[in-house]
């Protein structure tokens, strides 16, 4: 079975999904993926619930639909060839963000075009022109600064910054995807936001 990846819904970059994921829900993908007979129908559950979550997960990080389609593709393919290794020591969207998460941080360190050597990424990164002119993207100017400005992060802090800023997901979780601790995710994000507000200040005067 090949997954298939529904078209994009019409949210906005900026739109915040909160993890309301039931015990019983998870529960029941588990177990019709734990059957090789109820598998398929299992990973259909899979993806209801989760797809649309980690597509947005992704785009975050990348801002380009094409690209997030690409990640989240190569994300659901891993997860379902690869779902007997989940040996459910955390919960099944910790996992998924953790594969999703890895996927994306693999995709923006080979690819080229994310390389922010230029002067101003706010005028030159091609993420941020594409962005700009995205029809799904309903953001102002301040928005375009905002992600020039988190541009000028690594891609961990970076991710780190979005998964607390933008997901509002909590340290406990954020170290279970991440596998970093809590104090370690703190300051990353603390030295995010002092970077972010620098960069902003500077292109405000």
């Amino acid at each position: 079975m090949r997954p298939y990846i529904k078209p994009r819904v019409t949210y906005t970059v900026y739109q915040t999904d909160h993890m309301n994921s039931t015990h019983a829900e998870d529960q029941e993908i588990l177990t019709l993926m734990g059957e090789e007979r109820t598998l398929d129908r299992g990973f259909r559950k899979l993806m209801d619930k989760y797809q649309e979550r980690l597509y947005w997960h992704i785009r975050r990080m990348v801002l380009s639909h094409e690209d997030a389609d690409d990640i989240l593709q190569n994300t659901l393919v891993k997860v379902y060839r690869n779902f007997t290794q989940f040996e459910q020591k955390s919960s099944l969207f910790t996992w998924l963000y953790r594969i999703a998460t890895n996927e994306t941080l693999t995709f923006l360190e080979k690819s080229k075009k994310w390389q922010t050597d230029s002067v101003d990424p706010a005028k030159e990164h091609p993420a941020i022109m594409h962005l700009a002119s995205d029809e799904y993207f309903d953001g102002d100017h301040l928005s375009l600064m905002l992600e020039a400005a988190i541009l000028t992060l690594p891609p961990k802090q970076r991710q780190v910054f979005k998964l607390r800023y933008y997901e509002e997901m909590s340290y406990q979780d954020m170290s279970d995807v991440l596998e970093t601790s809590e104090g370690s995710l703190k300051a990353s994000y603390h030295h995010a936001v002092k970077k972010i507000e620098e960069y902003i200040k500077s292109k405000s005067t």
